[in-house]
Formats: structure tokens, C-alpha cells, sequence
């Protein structure tokens, strides 16, 4: 019998030996803000369970480097991660004495290398499985069921980042809000907008090249630079025109980081409805005018339809892209998970940082899953041009 060695495997391989017997697992604070000290798996975890975390590692060495069945990798991964989030929750009581409220455990090394490192097996599992769109969303349901499940039973409530939050819960629910309304708001914005500019665009050729410059330096602008830059308009604004100031307008706030973000919004919403329209078969149009549409009812039953997915690919880079970039809105004072990460580095807490990276970057990931699986299902349409 010969085994066949799977590369990625290897690269995974290594991640897990490194993290499960050279990396800390967590690390144990007697405060918030003073340096922790590095504990391995045995220390980290109740007697037994540490032994156990060590020994499924070794066999899961084994199964990631040999070819082994992709479902049978699929489901370790998933048990692994499920069972790496309920031990990290087990550590934290383990190494907190009792009774005391200021100590402080947080996830170290060894644990983060051994989550990207399952992560990474379930990932190319879900690629070499060719899943559905359906089959993927309904995946990525169940994983934040777990999640919202591991979080009301308390099993994380140890952790220093649920600590953080238990101090935080109503302004950290007041930042969310206002991180989707600076990311949805802006993307509606942008699409309003870009959506009839990029069919004027690729109607009126003259007009094709100006534009789409103009929006690409806008998108050469550094994030910082362009909230800077709006500061002083806005400011005028506010202080000039009649009920601006009501309305929100002002050169600090959101108003300058929702504009920012519409900016940032509009060449990929213009780009690919120019390109979505472009690609649009002559023969379609063709079709369609000789069965007497006009020029409007060729552009919504006909050319909207076909551009419908680049365009909808377009509104998934915004999404993702906006997310991220409403994090740096907190400069500003407009609000947002940027919050939590910025107190967190001028207090030289990371679990605050913690508090506002881990929903921005679980928000951005849950919104690329949700808007591929809308793209492939609209490329599926039936009847669809080739």
C-alpha cells in the first residue's frame, strides 16, 4: 500500500504542530493592561482535556497529510474548531482563581494557529467539495448558530474580550448599529448613484474615460486623507447653510466618513455596471429589437438582467470593502466597531481591540458568503444568454 502526501496538508501540518506543542495556548493576566504570562495546552486546560487536545492533534497531523476524503477533512475541521471554542472558554476558568474579577485570559498563539489551521482544512474541503450557493449559506447559518450558542451559554463568559463587553454591551450594540448603517447606508448611497452613472457611461463613450479617472484617483486617496479633506468643507456647511447642522451635517462625525465611503463606493458599482453592460451579447439586442422594444425596455428586460451578476459582484467588493473602511470612521467621531479599536490601543488593551476587530472581520466575512452565493445563483438563472 502506498499514501499519497497531500501539500497542503503539510503547510497545515506544521501550523498544527506548532501551535498545539510550541505556541501558548492562552494567555493568563492579573489585570487588563499588564503583560500576561504564555500558557502551553497542559497548563491552559483542566487535567485530561489538555492531554486530549494534544492527542487529537497528532491524529489530525496524520489525517490532514496523507489524501484522505474530503468530507471526512471537512467534518474534522468543524469538530476541531467547534471543540477549540469551547476548550478557550474551559481555560479561562481553569486559570482564573475564584472569585477574582480583575484577572484577565485571552486566547494566545498556539490557539489562533490552531483555529487558521482548521480553518484552512475546512476551507479547501468546502473548495474540493464544490458545495451549492444554498449549501453555503445554510453552513455559514449554522456555524454563527453555534457561535450565538456558545456565547448565552455563558462558555466564553471567562474570556477577557466578553469581559470587555460586559462593561460595554450598550455602547458596543450602539457602534454596531451605527458600523451597518456607515457601511449598508453608503453601499445603498453608492448604487442609487453608480448604477445610473455607469449606463450613462456606457451609453455615452465620451463620457466613459472621464469618469471612471476621476473615480480612480478618488480610490488612490487614502482613507485618512479623504476624511481629512472633508473635514473643511462640511465644516463650511455646516456653519453656512440653514439646517445643515440639523440634519447631521457637520465637519466631524458621520456625515464626512458616510460621504468617504460613498466616494470609495462608486468605482467598483460604475466599473462593473459599464463592464456587466459591455458584456451583454449582440445577439440579445439584436433579438430584442426585432421584436420592437424600445431602448428602455431593452435596457431593464434585457441588458439589466444579463449585467445583472458583475454588477452584483461589484456591490459585494463595496460590502466587504466598506465594512473594513468603517472601522476608521471612529477617527472622526463617526462611530463604529473603529471604537473599540482605538480606545483599546491608546489604553494598550487588545481585548478592546478585540472587541471591535472580531464583529467588523465576521461581518465582512458573512457578507462575502451571502453576496458569492447571490452572485452564482443569478449567473444560474434559467434561461440565461451563454
Amino acid at each position: 500500500m502506498t499514501f499519497r502526501i497531500d501539500k497542503l496538508g503539510v503547510v497545515i501540518a506544521v501550523l498544527l504542530a506548532y501551535g498545539a506543542f510550541l505556541a501558548p495556548f492562552a494567555n493568563f493576566r492579573a489585570n487588563r493592561i499588564v503583560p500576561g504570562e504564555a500558557r502551553g495546552i497542559l497548563e491552559a486546560l483542566p487535567a485530561g482535556l489538555g492531554a486530549t487536545l494534544l492527542g487529537f492533534s497528532v491524529i489530525a497531523i496524520v489525517v490532514v497529510v496523507l489524501k484522505t476524503p474530503t468530507v471526512f477533512r471537512l467534518l474534522l475541521g468543524l469538530v476541531a474548531l467547534l471543540a477549540l471554542a469551547i476548550l478557550v472558554g474551559l481555560s479561562a476558568g481553569h486559570l482564573t482563581p475564584p472569585e477574582n474579577t480583575y484577572a484577565r485570559v485571552s486566547p494566545a498563539s498556539g490557539f489562533w494557529l490552531l483555529s487558521f489551521a482548521f480553518a484552512l482544512l475546512t476551507a479547501d474541503a468546502l473548495a474540493r467539495l464544490r458545495l451549492s450557493p444554498l449549501a453555503r449559506v445554510a453552513l455559514l447559518a449554522a456555524v454563527a448558530a453555534a457561535a450565538a450558542g456558545l456565547l448565552m451559554s455563558g462558555a466564553w463568559d471567562g474570556l477577557s474580550i466578553l469581559k470587555e463587553y460586559g462593561s460595554r454591551a450598550d455602547s458596543f450594540w450602539l457602534e454596531a448599529g451605527r458600523h451597518v448603517v456607515l457601511a449598508l447606508g453608503s453601499l445603498v448611497a453608492a448604487t442609487l448613484v453608480g448604477l445610473p452613472l455607469g449606463i450613462l457611461c456606457h451609453r455615452v463613450e465620451a463620457l466613459r474615460a472621464g469618469v471612471l479617472n476621476v473615480l480612480n484617483i478618488i480610490q488612490t486617496i487614502p482613507s485618512i486623507a479623504l476624511f481629512g479633506l472633508l473635514i473643511a468643507p462640511l465644516g463650511w456647511i455646516a456653519v453656512h447653510v440653514p439646517g445643515a447642522a440639523a440634519l447631521g451635517i457637520r465637519g466631524i462625525g458621520a456625515a464626512p466618513a458616510f460621504i468617504a465611503l460613498f466616494l470609495y463606493s462608486l468605482l467598483p458599482v460604475v466599473a462593473n455596471t459599464v463592464v456587466g453592460l459591455a458584456g451583454v451579447p449582440r445577439d440579445a439586442n439584436d433579438a430584442a429589437r426585432g421584436i420592437g422594444m424600445t431602448d428602455g425596455q431593452r435596457l431593464f428586460r434585457v441588458e439589466l438582467p444579463l449585467a445583472f451578476p458583475v454588477i452584483l459582484t461589484g456591490i459585494r467588493i463595496v460590502l466587504v470593502q466598506n465594512i473594513g473602511l468603517a472601522t476608521i470612521a471612529a477617527l472622526i467621531g463617526g462611530g463604529g466597531f473603529g471604537v473599540f479599536v482605538f480606545q483599546g490601543i491608546g489604553q494598550t488593551a487588545m481585548d478592546l481591540v478585540l472587541l471591535g476587530a472580531v464583529p467588523t472581520v465576521a461581518l465582512a466575512f458573512a457578507a462575502a458568503i451571502v453576496l458569492d452565493a447571490a452572485t452564482e445563483l443569478s449567473n444560474r438563472k434559467p434561461g440565461r444568454a451563454a
